[in-house]
């Protein structure tokens, strides 16, 4: 008598656990998946180009020499990309330009108004319009919102000034102006 006592124990038990199971409501009904996607567009590569050095031309021992920059003589640079891209734009100036054999130096240096940025993309620094990018600019410091214009072109016009000593030995003197410009990511 207690097998059967048992049994119907274990019978009570299973069925209570049964319908607990059945009585909890299923977590996982159902299951599904989706598929998104990742895309990017590659933009034009950026381009610089010396387009055309600063020139001061013939100067005399000891008389300063001043090149604007919107004087047919500035130095140009063509910047060539994606249209209306924002760029980072650094210039590294020299303090001295120097005759070939580097026997002699001259004092060259740039003012806070030396640079303009024309988006417009033009290729002559004394038509430039306002309202075609930054006129008069620091060429140690361009504008955070430069940008290639429109046409997916910009010119960068740059003055600047020397200084020959009353000294200075006759010759041809030069110097590097290294320009280095970035698409930002904006």
């Amino acid at each position: 008598m207690r097998l059967n006592v048992m049994n119907r124990s274990v019978k009570i038990i299973l069925f209570v656990a049964l319908a607990a199971v059945l009585a909890v409501p299923s977590v996982v009904n159902s299951q599904d998946v989706a598929t998104g996607s990742a895309t990017a567009t590659v933009l034009t590569a950026l381009a610089v180009t010396s387009t055309a050095a600063l020139i001061f031309g013939n100067v005399f021992q000891g008389v300063a020499a001043t090149i604007g920059n919107d004087n047919a003589a500035a130095g140009i640079y063509t910047l060539t990309g994606n249209a209306s891209a924002i760029l980072s734009i650094y210039m590294a100036l020299p303090e001295f330009v120097a005759l070939a054999d580097g026997s002699d130096k001259m004092t060259i240096s740039f003012s806070a108004t030396d640079a303009s940025v024309d988006t417009l993309g033009g290729a002559d620094p004394t038509a430039m319009v306002a309202g075609a990018g930054f006129q008069n600019i620091d060429p140690h410091n361009f504008p955070a919102a430069s940008n290639i214009g429109s046409g997916g072109t910009t010119n960068i016009y740059l003055g600047g000034k020397i200084y020959p000593t009353i000294d200075q030995a006759a010759g041809a003197y030069t110097g590097d102006i290294v320009l280095t410009v970035a698409y930002t990511g904006s």
